[in-house]
């Protein structure tokens, strides 16, 4: 489906002649329409009624930012050379009439099958023309499996088409009651609640109840990620796929390598696993219907393979080979994916915020009962609110979501009050009549951005039903094997999404009057030498030499430039430290050094207190040398 959307002031249109045998019987009046959302629809061969409600979905999102409420379903067959038949194209624009209507939306709709005579006036502002892409997709049939799992499978897959699993459908449509989780444990309905003094929380809400995840506005991380040297859009792959240029895959893989390092102290044993698995695979054909993800699908021979978008398949595979004592539980399986890779939708993929291929820390617990898979929850969530404060994020910056069932609030009422304590803030709480998906309680940590989006970052679930459909058992006390219950913990989320948060984070302290930054052990240089002339430069050099031994990243600035430029161009990279050198320095051994995080603010330090200030903000915190060379002269530029 192709959509062209035009916020207007006016449209009037006439029809004139039937252009098709399926044309619709209708008056040739005049219809006159104003201050309203004209959508210009082709509908293209395969295109379903999901499809068109995933399109309205969006049409919605875009109309609450416009502060409108009314649109135009235009039949407009000129935007495609891949039209489906008449017939079902009418099907389809009257699904998403319908569609439009349920979801409270004033709806008009031009006739089918005309040639039609209009005038429209367009409004001028930037979001005021858009154009929209919708593959097509296949809907999964659920069938039942067998009396344990009854669960939906997946039918084999169409070429060149993207298999919808049931709880992605159901994502869409379940019915959720929205309450805040206080410190205390209590609920209130969201709608009955106070939100003076939070109003991160009240974004955040708002964000999740309705369900709009298209991007219209380009986020403030995009022009960063790219000015910065960090990453880019990739024009020779897939959307949501990206380059990493040199600072920005040093950035990645430290904040890689320290995950890995706080997981495996945590216990975590790191395996790997492979990136794509078989359709047929019973286990994994059910599992599929369980996991709200589109795939990547690929064929190769008598298989149908897809991409995976999480490591639990590995690991559960893994698991169930694996011969497991009580007296080794809680056992925990963690491996870093390089790559997931999710077919998330068109409109929504933007920046790192939401990637198709994305890298995942992904642990897996496996517990003997419930009552230890409280406990190892527990610890992972402290885990996970100390892996992002080192990383940079604290409580300020994100809010929680909790999602569970009445159920389960009932009987774990005073569980969930010590999540909520352990937090210290009011928590988002989204409450199902019954389970449908197959953990049984979930939350994430999400980042709200300048935007009033959010991303789920750090994540863990208890899921109740991959033990037994993936066959993993442990032998107990008395010999005999059983079931464990499985924890599924994202301790950082994803790592690309860390790098967005920060960037989005700097430029929200930016619009407060700070100085924007990434944490010091993640800047590509934390400290620039600037010599102030070329006789300067063999001590600029020894002294780079003395900084760099202490596991600091130094680059010299010895471009032609002038001075001033050299400190602007080093602010406009976020150097940290950055420090001019001539003849009184070399002599004094003193450095006047600009400090960003003080604005630019200078201090008198030794080499030696330099080193020791830049050390103590690096503490405990993986390295990683220069990822370029050391002296500017010699560097490509990447991006500008």
């Amino acid at each position: 489906m192709r959509i062209l959307q035009l916020h207007s002031n006016s449209i009037t249109y006439k029809p004139v002649e039937k252009e098709l045998a399926q044309a619709e019987d209708v008056e040739k009046n005049e219809v006159h329409l104003e201050e309203i959302v004209v959508l210009f629809v082709s509908v293209e061969e395969g295109d379903t009624v999901y499809v068109s409600q995933r399109a309205i979905n969006d049409v919605r999102a875009f109309l609450g930012k416009l502060k409108v409420n009314k649109i135009l379903l235009y039949p407009f067959a000129h935007l495609s050379s891949n039209l489906s038949k008449p017939s079902d194209a009418l099907n389809v624009i009257k699904e998403m009439e319908n569609f439009a209507k349920q979801k409270g939306i004033e709806t008009y709709r031009a006739p089918f099958g005309w040639n039609k005579q209009f005038t429209i006036s367009i409004k001028g502002h930037p979001l005021a023309e858009q154009a929209r892409a919708y593959a097509p997709e296949v809907l999964t049939v659920e069938t039942q499996t067998d009396a344990n799992a009854a669960v939906g499978v997946c039918e084999s897959v169409k070429k060149d088409e993207e298999p919808v699993s049931a709880a992605l459908k159901a994502e869409d449509t379940l019915k959720s009651f929205w309450h805040i989780l206080q410190v205390d444990g209590s609920l209130v309905p969201v709608e009955n609640f106070k939100f003076k003094g939070n109003s991160n929380l009240q974004k955040f809400a708002n964000y999740e109840i309705k369900k709009t995840r298209a991007v219209t506005v380009m986020p403030p991380h995009v022009p960063l990620m790219k000015r910065l040297e960090i990453a880019d859009y990739e024009p020779g792959s897939d959307p949501g796929n990206v380059r990493w240029y040199p600072k920005g895959r040093m950035i990645k893989s430290l904040l890689e390598q320290y995950v890995t390092a706080r997981v495996q102290a945590y216990g975590g044993m790191e395996v790997e696993t492979p990136l794509m698995y078989d359709f047929n695979h019973p286990s994994l054909a059910s599992y599929l219907n369980r996991f709200p993800a589109r795939q990547y699908v690929l064929k190769s021979e008598d298989k149908e393979l897809f991409l995976r978008f999480a490591a639990c398949f590995g690991q559960f595979l893994m698991a169930h080979d694996a011969q497991i004592s009580y007296k080794q539980l809680p056992l925990k399986l963690f491996e870093l994916t390089r790559y997931s890779f999710r077919r998330e939708k068109s409109g929504e993929v933007v920046g790192l915020k939401r990637l198709r291929a994305f890298t995942m820390p992904d642990c897996h617990a496996f517990c003997a009962d419930f009552d230890q898979a409280k406990q190892e929850f527990l610890t992972r969530f402290d885990l996970c609110l100390d892996v992002l404060d080192n990383i940079g994020l604290v409580k300020d910056d994100y809010e929680i979501a909790l999602r569970f069932t009445k159920d389960f609030y009932a009987e774990h009422k005073e569980f969930i009050a010590t999540l909520a304590a352990k937090f210290g803030k009011p928590l988002l709480a989204e409450v199902w009549n019954e389970r449908f998906f197959y953990f049984t309680l979930k939350w994430d940590l999400n980042f709200v951005d300048n935007q009033g989006k959010a991303a789920a970052l750090s994540t863990d679930q208890i899921d109740v039903e991959n033990a037994k459909r993936y066959g993993i058992t442990y032998v107990d006390e008395k010999g005999e094997k059983q079931t464990p219950l499985i924890l599924h913990c994202s301790p950082s989320g994803a790592i690309e999404r860390n790098i967005y948060a920060l960037l989005e984070k700097a430029y929200l302290e930016q619009m407060t009057g700070k100085a924007p930054m990434l944490p010091v052990w993640l800047s590509p240089t934390q400290v620039r030498l600037i010599p102030l002339s070329d006789k300067f430069l063999d001590p600029v050099e020894q002294l780079a030499q003395q900084i760099t031994h202490h596991n600091i990243r130094v680059d010299i600035d010895d471009s032609a430039s002038t001075l001033q430029k050299k400190i602007r161009e080093a602010e406009q990279e976020w150097i940290p430290y950055v420090i001019v050198v001539g003849e009184k320095e070399i002599e004094s051994n003193t450095l006047s050094v600009r400090v960003r995080e003080l604005k630019g603010k200078q201090e008198s330090l030794t080499v030696d207190q330099l080193i020791t200030k830049v050390s103590e903000k690096i503490v405990g915190k993986p390295y990683k040398p220069l990822p370029l060379p050391v002296h500017l002269s010699k560097r490509p530029q990447f991006y500008g």
